[in-house]
């Protein structure tokens, strides 16, 4: 009678570990082709979308007039601060440190 306990567990144990390596199967296949389709999708939108080329015409630089005239835009100014920022530089950043935190002056060797 043990044997055929032993050959009822055997097929029993065969069993379930035939149906958990069908199931890890199936989850490793259902994610590759999940990373397939993602990567396939980045793919898809990497690349930027084509532009025609730039015609001759664009390429050349403008021709030089001897004489011609200047451009009518005027030349940029020089920025100026604002009036109220004006005294701010003058007064210092932290109030004088006291008296007692003041070292005395090196002297010369």
């Amino acid at each position: 009678m043990a044997i055929q306990g032993d050959k009822r567990r055997l097929k029993l144990d065969l069993t379930i570990a035939g149906s958990l390596l069908a199931a890890g199967i199936v989850v490793a296949v259902m994610s590759l082709a999940q990373i397939r389709a993602e990567n396939r999708m980045e793919l898809a939108q990497a690349t930027p979308p084509l532009q025609g080329t730039p015609s001759e015409d664009q390429n050349k630089p403008a021709e030089a007039k001897p004489g011609g005239d200047r451009p009518t835009t005027p030349a940029p100014e020089p920025a100026r601060p604002d009036p109220q920022t004006q005294g701010a530089a003058t007064k210092p950043a932290l109030p004088p440190a006291p008296a007692e935190k003041i070292a005395p002056p090196i002297k010369e060797k």
